[in-house]
């Protein structure tokens, strides 16, 4: 991929103000000039930052309807109501309904969950979910992750004497559901001071709100907050706020004491003798968990999450994890095809997005295989197969595009859709997809901009190589947990050489290992770059070129750091 590198050197002003902050801070002035682009100044802010206090967290009841879902909740338990706790099949969901249920079930026992079948009932809540709670006498129902757009379906349950707390994050229409409380911080009429949890997280200021309403001591809390981390890395959210704060103490006690089902996922990960990171759930955790609900059914990872034997735990952490051994190996096959149909688009060059359909597709990949051809094309996708008669897909965007707006500006073509800024999902019959797919690329025509179209690397700061010292990797080390709107920060450095010794590694010789020097300093750096081998003819020839990069621990050297090499540009 070629990348753009984007760097806007900061003016005498700025960087004095960095250097005031850094220097009140105890920190580099680098690290100044990084809490300054958060928006972070005070030295209150700045302690607030590097080390979040679970005390900071909100209010719970600052959130519309908090009031009467606790009430609902509550009046639930004392007249011994059968409840049901109900989620949607991701990550998200299944996080958040593992959560309640376990908070929950220590302080009443006529509970039961719910995961809808991504196949036979589709995203969200169904009206088969819906009879089955019936049929079993519930009379409440706590829906998390989903919801905020099943008018339908609630008045439906509503009719059979049936409640709904909805604890969703996802953007609400104008009509909300005849729900008893609709807890979602994206409200048009919300107080809420911060609107960006996770569903999980959601979920999570029920439960507070539900120990404040009944003198439970926050303590018992804490040990749900690593099921928090697992959402608010898998789900993409901003690393900042309120998210911050449990990702930061969700983490702690991820890699201290987690869950039973946690720690068997971890382990059947090969992970259990490293500190974790929101990358090891993004990219080991997460999707095991996720694909249960692809392949399956995602109440088998809900399960596993509140199991309390590690043995039955490890035997379904297996079982989770052959099926994401099965879902890479389907990935895999559709991802070249879906690459293989956008090639044989003749207009592929002009196009502000992209569209397939293919009837074929597995339902439970096609989100996976969005982001890959998003990834690659770098403009917002839509991947379409069929289900039951009906066109069903996942939209992925790129930087600055609102995806949601741009499917939803199609809504009158849609059976069905639900979402965020960065990822949708939709329904439609068959034959409205040609057309969606033309109002699609005209509204992507009228509001993408070129720059929106490029890979791009934000350049947070150049460094020369005497800067990196372990020292300066542990006080960027404070900035962590990295995510949207905290992002890992991306370093350059100009005029670097081969120290003599790089070479091309990997099973099939794609990456390179560099031990490097710059030009202003005889400090040896040693670095990986994945992926781009392509290079190593130049970097061989001894001739000066840029890196951009980002720092991190040598797992080989403990106490020494190397660079993960992002992108590599030869000197003019």
């Amino acid at each position: 991929m070629q990348y753009k590198w984007n760097y806007v050197k900061p003016s005498p002003e700025a960087t004095a103000e960095a250097e005031e902050v850094a220097q009140r801070a105890g920190i580099h002035p680098v690290f100044g000039k990084l809490l300054l682009d958060r928006g972070i100044r005070e030295p209150q802010e700045v302690k607030r930052f590097f080390k979040p206090q679970l005390t900071d967290l909100y209010d719970p009841f600052l959130m519309n309807d908090m009031q009467r879902a606790v009430g609902r909740l509550n009046d639930a338990m004392a007249h011994k109501e059968r409840v049901m706790i109900y989620g949607d099949y991701d990550v998200d969901g299944c996080t958040a309904v593992a959560l309640v249920y376990k908070f929950l079930l220590q302080y009443y026992a006529n509970l039961d969950y719910y995961i809808p079948d991504r196949y036979e009932e589709g995203y969200g809540i169904s009206k088969k979910g819906v009879d089955f709670a019936y049929e079993t006498g519930v009379k409440l129902i706590i829906v998390l992750d989903c919801g905020i757009k099943a008018v339908e379906e609630i008045a439906y349950a509503k009719d059979l004497g049936i409640d709904f707390i909805i604890c969703d994050h996802h953007v609400p229409d104008a009509v909300l559901p005849p729900a008893v409380a609709i807890l979602n911080p994206k409200r048009i009429d919300n107080h809420y001071p911060y609107d960006h949890l996770s569903g999980c997280g959601v979920g999570f200021k029920l439960m507070q709100a539900f120990a404040v309403s009944n003198g439970i001591e926050f303590n018992k809390l804490m040990e749900l907050l690593d099921l928090c981390a697992v959402s608010i890395a898998s789900d993409i959210v901003p690393i900042m706020g309120e998210n911050r704060i449990l990702a930061w103490h969700g983490l702690r006690r991820l890699n201290s004491n987690p869950s039973v089902g946690l720690q068997a996922i971890i382990e059947v990960c090969g992970l259990s003798e490293r500190e974790l990171t929101l990358n090891d759930i993004i990219f080991k955790i997460g999707p095991r968990i996720n694909a249960s609900g692809r392949i399956q059914n995602g109440k088998e990872a809900v399960k596993l999450l509140v199991e309390q034997d590690y043995s039955a735990a490890v035997e379904m952490a297996e079982r989770i994890n052959l099926f994401n051994e099965m879902r890479k190996d389907i990935d895999k096959q559709m991802t070249e095809q879906a690459v293989n149909h956008v090639k044989e688009m003749p207009d592929l060059e002009d196009r502000k997005s992209i569209v397939v359909f293919n009837k074929e597709w597995h339902k439970g990949v096609i989100g996976i295989v969005a982001s890959r051809l998003t990834e690659q094309y770098y403009r917002p996708v839509v991947v379409l197969t069929e289900s039951e008669g009906v066109a069903t897909g996942s939209a992925r965007s790129v930087s600055g595009f609102d995806v949601y707006g741009a499917v939803r500006s199609c809504a009158d073509l849609l059976d069905n859709f639900g979402g965020h800024t960065y990822a949708a999902g939709l329904s439609m019959r068959v034959e409205n997809v040609p057309e969606f797919a033309r109002r699609f690329e005209e509204y992507a025509e009228n509001h993408i901009l070129d720059e929106q179209m490029e890979a791009t690397l934000e350049v947070d700061a150049v460094l020369d190589f005497s800067d990196i010292t372990f020292d300066f990797y542990r006080q960027l080390r404070k900035f962590a947990p990295f995510g949207p709107d905290n992002a890992r920060p991306t370093f350059c450095t100009h005029r670097v050489y081969d120290y003599g010794t790089s070479k091309v590694v990997g099973r099939g010789q794609e990456h390179i290992k560099l031990e490097l020097v710059d030009n202003k300093s005889n400090t040896v750096m040693n670095g990986i770059a994945f992926g781009q081998s392509s290079q190593a003819r130049y970097i061989k020839t001894k001739r000066a070129f840029d890196i951009c990069y980002s720092i991190e621990e040598n797992t080989h050297k403990r106490g020494e750091v190397q660079l993960q090499i992002v992108d590599i540009k030869p000197c003019e």
